[in-house]
């Protein structure tokens, strides 16, 4: 049964509720940026993210208030100074990027009720976070205002000048995912981290072709142990085995001991899971002697 909302139908902060607790996880960044006369802001947004490498944008959105329509400092300072550091939050600044989160009066800095370092920036006048695994020096290229109504969203396009990363978070050059140890904002007071067994790898369709789902035998399309993550995975394989790949399976002694579909699937299941997805399809494909 599903349940369906007309968005205009319920109250603002019903709707705020729904939106942040279905798109999710989202990353988090403290924005860094100044006023014209010098002070300091530093705010914590999920309504943030990536949108172009070329030229290099990111983009955050400081909502108005839902309680008073009031604008974020961010948004204020920006508009004055259009400048801003995105520094990437990770696990071990979370609670003080929480704590910053904090609605302190304009001209209260927020590096010092959260304990964090500011460091200088060389392009831009606002300072980044020394704690901080990545820091963005960005310009602000274009403030884009969706209303003016509580709730509303406020685009302020971001171009990045400079980037700063800290060198524990890399392994042979490259940003180390496990090491960044992220986080992710939910609904409510939930967040998520990025680390240990909430890691996997699933193989990107990029520079091959996978056959597709629709390319599977019908009784492993249909089957009653396979999920929909499983079909996924043998859908990306580049073509199916081959007669010999095949009779390579049944000459395995645990596979020449079952003699029914459902078990050569949870088997097959169980070798896909643990990354051999061309030895699961052969499994698969020998199973469709069985009824």
């Amino acid at each position: 049964m599903t349940k369906t909302i007309d968005p205009i139908s319920i109250p603002q902060p019903e709707l705020h509720a729904y939106l942040l607790s279905a798109v999710a996880p989202r990353p988090i960044c403290f924005a860094s940026t100044i006023d014209a006369a010098g002070n300091v802001n530093l705010s914590p947004f999920s309504f943030f993210n990536v949108f172009s490498s070329n030229p290099p944008i990111l983009i955050f959105s400081p909502a108005r208030s839902g309680r008073d329509n009031s604008l974020k400092h961010s948004h204020q300072n920006v508009k004055e100074v259009p400048e801003v550091v995105i520094n990437i939050v990770n696990y071990p600044i979370v609670e003080q990027m929480s704590l910053s989160s904090t609605a302190y009066a304009k001209g209260i800095n927020e590096f010092t009720k959260a304990g964090l370092t500011e460091v200088p920036s060389e392009k831009i006048k606002p300072p980044r976070v020394g704690e901080a695994p990545v820091a963005f020096e960005c310009s602000v290229t274009e403030v884009i205002e969706l209303a003016d109504t509580p709730g509303a969203g406020n685009l302020i396009l971001a171009k990045v000048e400079l980037i700063h990363i800290n060198e524990a978070y890399l392994t042979n050059g490259q940003l180390d995912t496990h090491k960044l140890d992220l986080v992710g904002r939910m609904g409510g007071s939930w967040y998520t981290r990025s680390s240990g067994d909430s890691l996997f790898e699933i193989p990107k369709p990029i520079r091959t072709k996978g056959i597709g789902v629709d390319k599977l035998p019908e009784s492993i399309k249909n089957s009653t142990v396979l999920t929909g993550n499983n079909l996924g995975r043998l859908g990306n394989v580049e073509e199916l085995p081959s007669q010999q790949e095949i009779d390579a399976m049944k000459a395995i002694t645990v596979i020449k001991s079952v003699n029914n579909r459902k078990e050569l699937h949870l088997l097959a299941k169980e070798t896909l899971e643990k990354g051999d997805t061309k030895k699961a399809l052969a499994i698969l494909i020998h199973a469709e002697k069985f009824d």
